[in-house]
């Protein structure tokens, strides 16, 4: 009975191990490297652990220990050990030639690696690569946002050169995302692979060197191995290059190896910043739980050199990828049928929560955006600053909602920015010593020296500096919040597009003088915020205006017309109502109209001796006396101010009549030269260029030209040395102003543009020009320009109306108050006037033959009984009060 259950349980046993299938999986990986080493004790267990609990499937890993994969290795790997999996390559070159080999196989492909920039139609190319990282745009991004964060300008990128070439794809798209944010990639540093190279301690120090001659501290190290970034940053420290100003940020592929390093290495990269993948996933996770006590075990026991047995996340990868690959396998399991088609569809159809992260795919790469933790290395370890996802950028709560945090997304990255920068102080650029202060250039040519004045020494650091651009920058730096140790250079014979080429190629670190802010110049250096504005005068000789009529100027022609009239009409008004009572305004017409105007005029300087008998003329005279007395006022104050001015007119009328006249203009500059010939259509041949401020009265004297174009800070130190001689019209023509320029990115100049406003703010700018631009007094009150307006009859249309309604509104009630016969024609109404004023004009009482003859006249012309009314209105005592005996 015994041997009978013997044989049974022997062909029991050989028949499960008919039934179990084995799949053999090829592992690509550098055992010598630290990544290696956590990859290949993280994919045992995983292997381990799914051997363990099937018994009909079980896995077996073929590990090709290279450091360098090659196609026929990759063939050879493929054909005699039969895997129907390759795992592994942290390269993308490395992984793009295997995929090659394998699609050709038909086997699939799982690389650690990414391109860059996804190639185009990669799919197709590579129908069985699954890539098990996301491409490097995300965490270029995160790179560039940091730069902005420090509002850094320049960047020098670092990378070591890997076996298979350097994936150029990184620095184009570095170069890219800083210029997106205002920056840009000064320089790229490419290392040689520390495996080719005998001494890598001697390379590193001779690129380093190089690098210390560039202003930029910002260094970004892209991709490098672990033991190339020891040297890197060992050496960088001995040469000065970490801490102070200094600034470097590293990428992942050192950072994710942080907990893996012992402490000394660390310390040589105190005050970097990293970028670190945040594995969120192992937080709670039970899975973690087992594994993470397996590996540190295992891991110690193989690698006992290793100071730290901790699993990093390229452990958690490359135990998700036997995950991937076990649970593809377990789907096929109930499926007849099997091909490398159906298990690579298997496996680009997974999703579930590994070690690392999610792990599903689209179009062959992880879909699942990644979450970058922004580190900072402080002594022998590092601390996490703040989180950063591609949808939100900065924040310390990445999972939140999305839609609330697309509401608070500004104020997220916004205190994130104010988290950082309390923080640090580099200013990722080589700020001045006392050793080696700021080399600054100086105009030794400055055309008005009212600006730069350079006084000549036996030796050039001997010479003395002065002018209002001297004494800005001087006010400007005493408002630093830092130390800054300077020298002034010039260079005579030198313009001034020169000096700001020479900044650009470093010879200067910055210029100071008259620079005007142009368009072009900006390609080359940064300016500051400009301390005083520029824009186009024209600068013509000016003539004094004729006095000779300079009485009639306060008020215009047609102010002097309506005065007239009014005064003529206020006259007839009186006139008309005092002739009929007041034998002063009686008489021969030549007296009456003497007496009249005589009177109205009058009033403009003094009282009247004439009496006034009826109150409604009085009203009229009341109100005239009014507007006379605003008139009076108003015309003397207008005509003392334009005797107090002195007016100067320019002899020539404007810039066309200058071209019409082909007369010849002066210029400066080679860029306003260009604008009057190019803009202002001047002919090249009429057009000449001035260089010293002395030289504009001689020109202007000898009329070899009629006009010159200034900018406005030269206009205005002419125009106050020769303000009686010459006037300036300010053109629309406006430039950027001056300012002092720097080298491209260097972050003096920001700090520059910020004194600058200050002094702007406080008023000592304002005081400065007031002190050397426009010192003397002797023209404050001399105008060129703006001369006091003539009053015109806007200015007393209402006082004029209102004289003229007071006016006729006396004349009309006096007509009405003249009482006629109802009956009579208007014919007999003006006959009978006429002879009412010719009688009264004669200045006695009217006679029976007057008055007979005035009847008779009038019932010869229409037989009216009206004579008794006649006599009665003419000679009621209310209108002929009695004469004097002489009179008679």
């Amino acid at each position: 009975m015994s041997v009978v259950l013997f044989f049974l349980l022997i062909f029991s046993i050989n028949g499960a191990k008919a039934q179990t299938k084995v799949t053999g999986i090829g592992i690509l990986i550098d055992s010598n490297t630290r990544i290696g080493k956590e990859e290949k004790v993280a994919m045992e267990i995983a292997a381990q652990n799914y051997n363990n609990h099937s018994n009909t499937h079980k896995v077996t890993l073929h590990v090709l220990d290279s450091l360098r994969v090659t196609t026929s290795a990759a063939e050879k790997m493929i054909r005699k050990k039969r895997i129907k999996v390759m795992i592994g390559m942290h390269t993308w070159p490395e992984a793009a030639l295997v995929a090659d080999v394998a699609g050709q196989a038909r086997v699939p492909i799982i690389s650690f690696a990414a391109p860059a920039i996804n190639p185009p139609l990669m799919p197709l190319r590579w129908p069985f690569l699954i890539q098990m990282a996301k491409n490097g745009s995300q965490q270029i991004k995160c790179i560039a946002d940091i730069v902005r964060a420090y509002n850094w300008q320049r960047v020098i990128a670092i990378s070591e050169d890997g076996a298979y070439g350097t994936d150029s794809g990184m620095f184009a798209l570095l170069s890219g995302a800083l210029q997106t944010v205002g920056s840009e990639m000064e320089y790229h540093s490419v290392l040689p692979p520390i495996s080719s190279v005998s001494d890598p301690e001697r390379v590193v120090q001779e690129e380093l060197i190089m690098l210390k001659k560039k202003k930029s501290r910002v260094f970004v190290v892209l991709h490098s191995s672990l033991e190339m970034a020891t040297y890197l940053f060992r050496e960088a420290k001995q040469m000065g290059l970490v801490g102070r100003d200094s600034v470097w940020i590293i990428s992942d592929s050192i950072m994710n190896l942080l907990d893996s390093i012992n402490n000394s290495v660390i310390s040589s990269m105190e005050g970097a910043l990293g970028i670190k993948t945040y594995d969120s996933e192992k937080v709670g996770n039970s899975e973690y739980q087992d594994f993470y006590p397996q590996f540190r075990k295992i891991f110690r026991t193989e690698y006992l050199e290793e100071d730290n047995s901790g699993p990093g996340i390229y452990a958690l990868r490359a135990y998700d990828s036997i995950r991937l690959v076990t649970k593809a396998i377990e789907r096929m399991a109930n499926n007849t049928r099997s091909s490398p088609k159906i298990l690579l569809d298997n496996m680009l159809s997974s999703n579930f929560s590994g070690l690392s992260g999610r792990i599903h795919f689209k179009a062959g790469q992880l879909s699942e955006s990644p979450v970058f933790r922004i580190v900072s290395v402080v002594g022998k370890r590092y601390k996490e600053i703040d989180l950063w996802t591609p949808d939100f950028g900065f924040s310390m709560s990445p999972f939140v909602d999305k839609c609330e945090a697309k509401i608070f997304h500004g104020s997220l990255f916004f205190t994130a920015k104010s988290l950082f920068i309390p923080e640090r102080n580099q200013t990722g650029w080589e700020m001045p010593t006392d050793s080696k202060p700021l080399k600054i250039g100086v105009p030794g040519g400055s055309p008005f020296k009212t600006f730069v004045k350079v006084k000549y020494g036996e030796k050039p650091n001997q010479n003395e500096y002065d002018g209002f651009c001297i004494h800005v920058f001087n006010k400007a730096r005493g408002l630093l919040e830092y130390h800054l140790p300077y020298e002034f250079e010039t260079r005579r014979g030198t313009t001034y597009n020169d000096l700001i080429h020479l900044v650009h190629n470093k010879t200067y670190d910055a210029v100071v003088g008259d620079f005007t802010i142009l368009s072009d110049r900006l390609q080359y250096v940064d300016f500051t915020v400009p301390y005083t504005e520029s824009s186009l005068v024209l600068i013509v000789p000016a003539k004094s205006e004729r006095l000779e009529f300079m009485f009639v100027e306060p008020f215009t022609w047609g102010l002097w017309v309506v005065t007239g009239a009014i005064l003529m009409y206020t006259t007839f008004t009186v006139w008309f109502l005092e002739h009929q009572s007041n034998p002063e305004f009686s008489g021969p017409w030549k007296n009456q109209i003497s007496t009249a105007l005589w009177f109205t005029f009058s009033s403009l300087f003094f009282a009247h001796r004439e009496k006034i008998n009826r109150n409604d003329t009085r009203l009229v005279i009341l109100v005239w006396l009014f507007v006379v007395m605003i008139l009076a006022s108003s015309y003397t104050a207008s005509l003392s101010s334009m005797l107090t001015v002195q007016q100067l007119r320019p002899n020539v009328a404007d810039i066309e009549w200058l071209k019409n006249h082909n007369l010849k203009i002066g210029c400066q500059y080679k860029f306003i030269c260009e604008y009057v010939e190019n803009v202002l259509n001047f002919k090249s041949d009429n057009i000449v260029k001035i260089s010293y401020d002395y030289m504009y009265p001689e020109e202007f004297k000898s009329k070899y030209i009629a006009a010159a174009f200034l900018e406005l800070p030269y206009a205005k130190v002419f125009l106050n040395k020769y303000c009686n001689e010459f006037t300036g019209t300010m053109a629309s023509t406006k430039y950027g102003g001056f300012g002092f320029a720097f080298q491209k990115g260097s972050p003096i100049a920001g700090d520059f543009s910020k004194a600058i406003l200050q002094l702007s703010e406080n008023g000592d700018l304002k005081s400065l020009e007031d002190e050397w631009l426009t010192p003397s007094h002797e023209c404050s009150t001399n105008k060129t320009s703006n001369k006091p307006n003539s009053l015109s009859i806007k200015s007393f249309g209402f006082l004029y109306l209102l004289s003229f309604s007071t006016s006729t509104i006396c004349l009309l009630l006096s007509l009405i108050r003249w009482r006629d016969p109802c009956n009579e024609s208007i014919w007999q109404k003006v006959v009978r006037l006429v002879r009412y004023f010719h009688i009264k004009n004669r200045g006695s009482p009217p006679t029976p033959a007057d008055i007979s003859s005035t009847n008779e006249g009038i019932s010869d012309a229409n037989e009216s009984p009206s004579r008794l009314d006649f006599i009665s209105n003419s000679n009621s005592p209310e209108s002929h009060p009695p004469l004097p005996a002489s009179i008679n």
